[in-house]
């Protein structure tokens, strides 16, 4: 009996100097990839947004950069853009929240960036020894007609939770009423429930 097996995954690389047509080159490579795997719903999403991370890194880094693609077929397609800074933008330092959003939307710099706050389905950074290695911004687009599971959020680098304690713990060392004390520990556990561990659709 014939058995079928599972889709693999795939993957490409694309190594890219520190050119103004990098960025031009990542979208016309894009756009054969994706639609080669038959990804074309998604792809003018993908070709956006990488080409603004390309854009960040051309601009901002004095080295190359590398575009990684990413998808197992039938899931999500993920977009891994590196360079050689170690300075991560501040927009993907922000905990991700709507208040958050917010703020960054009076930012003049950025723009771009927040395109990938609005348009991907997840999205991060990820750092390597500060001094060799810069850096990874990343995007995650859901395959078309593959309903997404809901996305936790990980505390870790909330700067929301650590604004929030800090504010507990002055409360504290000042000796202000119960009350004031009380509600600065109710504000950080209703944080913690409604950022990281309801889930976020």
């Amino acid at each position: 009996m014939a058995t079928v097996s599972p889709p693999q995954p795939w993957s490409y690389l694309l190594e890219l100097p520190r050119d103004a047509r990098a960025p031009g080159i990542a979208r016309v490579t894009l756009q054969a990839v994706l639609d080669s795997h038959a990804l074309t719903e998604i792809a003018e999403r993908a070709i956006l947004l990488t080409s603004e991370l390309v854009t960040n890194a051309h601009l901002h880094t004095e080295g190359p950069c590398s575009v990684r693609l990413h998808c197992r077929e039938g899931d999500r397609l993920r977009v891994n853009v590196w360079d050689t800074s170690p300075l991560v933008p501040g927009l993907f330092r922000r905990s991700r929240n709507r208040a958050a959003t917010e703020i960054a939307a009076h930012a003049e710099a950025g723009r771009g960036l927040r395109l990938v706050e609005a348009w991907a389905d997840d999205w991060g950074s990820h750092t390597y020894d500060r001094r060799r290695f810069g850096k990874t911004l990343w995007f995650e687009l859901a395959h078309p007609g593959k309903k997404t599971a809901p996305r936790w959020i990980s505390p870790a680098g909330c700067t929301d939770c650590v604004d929030l304690e800090r504010a507990r713990r002055k409360a504290v060392a000042e000796n202000l009423p119960l009350e004031e004390i009380q509600d600065a520990g109710i504000a950080i556990r209703s944080h913690f429930r409604d950022t990281h561990l309801l889930p976020q659709w």
